[in-house]
Formats: structure tokens, C-alpha cells, sequence
């Protein structure tokens, strides 16, 4: 089951994109409607709501005069986060009741209009951010909702910034142009990589780069989405695992790598990481294992293989090919993948060797096996610098 959490500042036109995804075949989970639903008349949710902030905001009939307590929260913080200590339990434990009834091979939609503010993003296998210019949003919410401007002002900046939601996504999806043209990038984004992910997750698959070797320029945002990537498993894991952290080239400002973000989920000892339990926590988040790649290379000064053990799994998102590599800390290839990457960040001089390696090596790999493999005569020469920075800096892992 694919959980993804879907959010935008108000007049984005997130609710667009949620009745896209709904009519393609998406349970959507709309945050909104339940929030609607725990406060309904004779709720104890509507109760709560009346003892804090009085029968002021009652209609006549009984039920929650939304504009009265609109008017009375977003101009008083305190009442507005007692407001959500009252909602946003009854609507995740609603919303929770609905994802666990939908089968195990629908893809969920969460649309959640918070989840940024309350960095839900973690808890979801992808987000996706509606991404609106705030004049456009303005004038959605004078044009459609009748705000004054200053109220529409005041709402928006009530909640996230738009760079606070465009670091929590994992997709973003301009909406400054027309309904027709959201719902064509709707379509897309479902066909090309909603739906493969679910499937990849449904059958256990991780997801490949391209299989000849091809290296980009740096993108500044890796270790944007790195981070992304950390939290999820981190979250999924708990105290199975002792950290996680982003390594290889993709880790390095400046460097040129493949686009494949690697992972290292460092644990007590590598047989927790075959515990069932760890297995299926990480496939559940959308890492599945992988069978063999089993050890790293051994270096001449610690040459036995048994040192070097791993397991590996990998995303099984399509449009964000990732590594994990989990090994045991304190052992020479958990050592290793830290050292390397943390000499790279500090020497310029390395960086510059590795990247012209990596360059003259991926013109002449057939496969991105050969190309890892014609590296390894490179890491075994240039291991002793590394160690030397190591003791001369005092780095110690």
C-alpha cells in the first residue's frame, strides 16, 4: 500500500489534485472532511469544542458555526492550538481507521493540510506538496472563499512557508495555471510514478537507475532529499537502528555522482538487520532487501571478507533511486563509508581526483557493475591519504 501525504497552503488548489487522484483510482483520505466529521452535532468532538470556546460558536441548529470559531482562532494562537489538541487526535485516529480498511494494494492519498507544520512528512512513503504563488493564492481565496485580502494575508501566514513545504516534498506540483493543466501534471505524476511505485511495493522490487553508468552535475538539493530519506527509515526502524546518515558521492557539495542517493543505517550488530522484523519494517517504508551484495571490498590492512559483511536494500520509488546499506558500527566498511566521505567534504585536492576517476572510469564502463567494481583499485590507493586526514584532523567516525 502506497501512503502518500498530500498538503498545500491554503488556496493552493490541493482540493483539485485530491478529486484528480480520487477519480484515477486513489483512496483519498481528505483531512478537511473528517476534521468536519469529529465535530459533527452529538459528537463528543463538538462538545469539547463548545466547553472551550463557549456557545458563541454554535449555529442555531446546533451545529459548529465554522466562520465564528474560524474568526476566534486565527486571531488568538493559544485558542487555536486548543483547538487542535481537541481535533487532531479524533481526526488521525479517524483517518488511521480508514487506511487500515483499504486493501493492501490501493495507493492512499492523505490530504492533509497541516502535515508540514506538524512534520508528518516522515510517516508517508512520498509527499506532495501543491505549490502555488502566494499572489495566485490570494486571489483564489478573495475571488472563491469571499476573505478579505488582510484575512487571506493573515491565514497564509499562519501556516508554513513555502520553503518550508518545497524542502518536506517529494514531489511538487505547480498550480499557477489552469485546472486543465494541474490535472494533466495529475496524470502524469500517477502514471509514472504513483502507480509503479505501488506496484514495486506490493511485489517487494526496488527500483534501478539506468544501467549504463551515467554521472550528473551536483545537485544541492541531494542532501535535501537524503534527508528526507533518513527520516523515513529512521522513523520506520526506531531503536533498531543506531543511526542513519547520508554517505557516498551524492553526500559530497560539489562532487559529480550518479543520481542515486546512498544510505548507511549503521546497527549494534549485522545480524539485527536480518531480524524479520527489521527486514519487513524497512520493505513496509519502501526499501525492500536485496539479495546478494552481501560485502563490501576488503582493504589490504583488514583483509578478511568476513569484516566487510553488509546488507543491502534498496527504494522502491521510481523517481528516487536510493542505496542502504546497513552495517555493523566499528566495522571496517562502516568505518570506511564515514571516513571517505567526510575526507571528500574536507580536501578539494580529493574531490578533484575522485570526480576526474569517476569520469574516465563511467566513459568506459559497459554497466554501472563495472563501473563500481573499476573503482575499487582507485579506493585501495587512496585509502592511506584518507586515514592519514583521519589522524591528523582527529576524526573519529
Amino acid at each position: 500500500m502506497l501512503r502518500v501525504g498530500l498538503s498545500g497552503g491554503i488556496g493552493s488548489g490541493k482540493s483539485t489534485v485530491a478529486d484528480r487522484l480520487r477519480e484515477l483510482g486513489a483512496l483519498v483520505v481528505d483531512s478537511d472532511l473528517l476534521a468536519r466529521e469529529v465535530v459533527a452535532p452529538g459528537s463528543e468532538g463538538l462538545a469539547a469544542v463548545v466547553e472551550r470556546f463557549g456557545t458563541q460558536v454554535l449555529a442555531a441548529d446546533g451545529s459548529l458555526d465554522r466562520a465564528a470559531l474560524g474568526a476566534i482562532v486565527f486571531a488568538d494562537d493559544a485558542g487555536r492550538r486548543d483547538l487542535e489538541r481537541i481535533t487532531h487526535p479524533r481526526i488521525a485516529a479517524r483517518a488511521g481507521e480508514l487506511v487500515a480498511a483499504a486493501p493492501p494494494e490501493a495507493v492512499v492519498v492523505h490530504d492533509v493540510p497541516l502535515l508540514v507544520e506538524k512534520h508528518m512528512g516522515p510517516g508517508y512513503h512520498l509527499v506532495l506538496i501543491v505549490d502555488t504563488d502566494e499572489s495566485t493564492r490570494i486571489a483564489r481565496l478573495t475571488s472563491l472563499r469571499g476573505l478579505s485580502e488582510a484575512d487571506a494575508k493573515a491565514r497564509i501566514a499562519a501556516q508554513a512557508t513555502d520553503e518550508q513545504r518545497r524542502a518536506a516534498a517529494d514531489v511538487l506540483l505547480p498550480n499557477d495555471g489552469t485546472v486543465e493543466q494541474v490535472r494533466a501534471a495529475v496524470d502524469a505524476l500517477w502514471r509514472e510514478r504513483l502507480v509503479p511505485f505501488n506496484d514495486n511495493l506490493v511485489r517487494g522490487r526496488r527500483s534501478r537507475g539506468p544501467e549504463v553508468p551515467t554521472l550528473v552535475g551536483p545537485d544541492p538539493s541531494w542532501p535535501v532529499q537524503a534527508a528526507r530519506l533518513v527520516e523515513r527509515i529512521a522513523l520506520a526502524l526506531g531503536e533498531r537502528a543506531v543511526s542513519v546518515d547520508h554517505i557516498g558521492s551524492t553526500s559530497v557539495p560539489g562532487l559529480v555522482a550518479k543520481d542515486v542517493i546512498d544510505l548507511q543505517v549503521s546497527v549494534r550488530r549485522l545480524e539485527d538487520a536480518d531480524d524479520p522484523e527489521f527486514v519487513a519494517a524497512l520493505q513496509r517504508m519502501g526499501f525492500p532487501r536485496v539479495k546478494g551484495n552481501t560485502h563490501d571490498e576488503p582493504k589490504p590492512d583488514e583483509p578478511g571478507i568476513a569484516l566487510w559483511r553488509k546488507r543491502f536494500h534498496g527504494s522502491a520509488d521510481p523517481g528516487r533511486v536510493a542505496h542502504v546499506h546497513v552495517r555493523e558500527v566499528g566495522s571496517p566498511g562502516w568505518r570506511y563509508a564515514l571516513l571517505f566521505r567526510d575526507w571528500l567534504r574536507a580536501d578539494a585536492g580529493a574531490r578533484e581526483d575522485y570526480a576526474r576517476v569517476k569520469r574516465e572510469l563511467a566513459g568506459s564502463a559497459a554497466t554501472t557493475t563495472d563501473y563500481a567494481g573499476s573503482k575499487e583499485p582507485w579506493f585501495t590507493q587512496v585509502w592511506p591519504r584518507a586515514e592519514a586526514w583521519a589522524r591528523l584532523t582527529g576524526w573519529g567516525g
